[in-house]
């Protein structure tokens, strides 16, 4: 017996509403990432978008090369960063959580991302091994106050070590206590604050060298 059009277009609408059902939404994917490791995800919340375009305003697009996120989660700065890199750009996001790193891959089909599962702190090694040169911006929303002793003086050198003279670390926390740990590699550091986040969050603007005009 023949299946209608109708019928056919109806079991696929169904097929795919199941697919739906079973893909975990970005908000349940971030949820899960901080009930695993809350110490690595640091807020329970993704970033407003308030927080994302002041957090990136600074940036010179133009002649942004490579751009590099720690911990991207779900994705939440990884997609507006793709929306403003030009098309011969990479971005590389290093995350320790595995089913992030999947879940960015999965999600994101843009030449332009490197999604790796790994830590920060070994930023340098990871450029290397694909085969890419300084970055000219890092990205960073880890919770440095609550992560393991050494770990923050670490990924802070390691970060000083692959930006580019005139390049710059961006961060974003909810505590203040994170200019201890890249004030000795960068300056000047500018600050500011995002009332529209929840929480509401501290940002920082490192720059290695003078800042380019």
């Amino acid at each position: 017996m023949s299946t209608s059009p109708a019928r056919t277009l109806k079991g696929s609408r169904r097929l795919q509403r199941r697919r739906d059902r079973r893909s975990p939404s970005p908000q349940w994917q971030f949820l899960r990432g901080f009930l695993k490791n809350p110490v690595m995800v640091g807020s329970i919340i993704p970033s407003s978008r308030v927080l994302i375009e002041k957090m990136l305003a600074p940036v010179d697009w133009a002649n942004t090369k490579l751009f590099v996120e720690y911990g991207p989660g779900v994705g939440t700065f990884t997609r507006p960063v793709l929306e403003k890199l030009g098309p011969d750009a990479k971005l590389v996001t290093i995350d320790t959580n595995p089913d992030f790193t999947r879940y960015l891959k999965d999600s994101i089909d843009d030449p332009r991302l490197v999604a790796v599962n790994g830590s920060a702190a070994d930023v340098e090694k990871i450029l290397v091994d694909h085969g890419l040169g300084s970055a000219d911006y890092v990205l960073s929303g880890l919770p440095f106050s609550t992560l393991p002793a050494g770990v923050g003086e670490d990924i802070a050198e390691a970060t000083a070590n692959v930006i580019r003279p005139g390049g710059a670390f961006l961060v974003y926390q909810f505590s203040p206590k994170v200019r201890d740990f890249i004030a000795p590699h960068f300056a000047p550091i500018k600050r500011g604050f995002e009332w529209v986040n929840v929480p509401p969050a501290v940002l920082f603007w490192a720059y290695k060298g003078e800042r380019q005009a």
